[in-house]
């Protein structure tokens, strides 16, 4: 499908103060596009803004040249968005996690697919242990297994790569590349250095002073 973000004059007040203003986006598959700033740059707020869940902005939002408004409904149908919280449910194992979310069409293939996502972030071996007893960094990974079932193509990440280890890290790199080199589109906030220099392209947010 065709895959194109644009914001026109974007801009998010708070607190008496301009997080962003007049922010232009163009964004589009085939792109793992970078969100940085300082604290209080307002990275989280673009995120939610940009993935629907903020209606308190000025500007416009087009999906695949469309007033954002007028397609709503077809964008989510397109968007996979994790947040700071890992979203797991910690009375079920790992498994039963990923078989719920492709139960909410978050993904097909059954249960070789699950497995096989878990295998990809480290989770072997633990498919049923409760995720309420894993650590938070595997908890994460449950989470960031979604990645790995996922058919949508913008996936929105707010720092997904807190609280996992080298390894970790590779595998989500790794498949963050992989789904924009199929023509994909991730927007991420991340403090850690991505490589993929061919893909990788960063917006820039200004001065701020508290968390946003």
């Amino acid at each position: 499908m065709t895959l194109r973000l644009q914001a026109r004059k974007l801009a998010c007040e708070r607190d008496d103060r301009w997080l962003f203003e007049d922010l232009d986006l163009d964004i589009g598959g085939g792109e793992v596009v970078r969100v940085e700033g300082p604290n209080g740059s307002g990275k989280t707020t673009l995120l939610k803004i940009l993935s629907g869940q903020l209606a308190d902005y000025h500007g416009e939002l087009l999906w695949n040249g469309e007033p954002m408004r007028d397609v709503r409904q077809v964008f989510l149908e397109g968007l996979l968005y994790l947040g700071h919280a890992p979203g797991v449910k910690v009375t079920l194992t790992p498994l039963e996690n990923l078989r719920w979310y492709q139960a909410l069409g978050g993904g097909a293939g059954g249960e070789q697919a699950c497995l096989a996502a878990l295998d990809e972030f480290g989770l072997a071996g633990f498919e049923d242990v409760p995720a309420g007893q894993l650590s938070a960094g595997q908890q994460r990974r449950v989470a960031l297994s979604r990645l790995a079932l996922s058919p949508r193509p913008l996936w929105v990440l707010d720092e997904p790569f807190t609280a996992i280890d080298r390894d970790g890290v590779a595998a989500l790199e790794a498949r963050l590349i992989a789904h924009a080199r199929q023509g994909g589109c991730v927007l991420v906030t991340t403090h850690h250095e991505l490589a993929a220099s061919d893909v990788l392209t960063c917006i820039a947010l200004g001065q701020g002073a508290r968390d946003a």
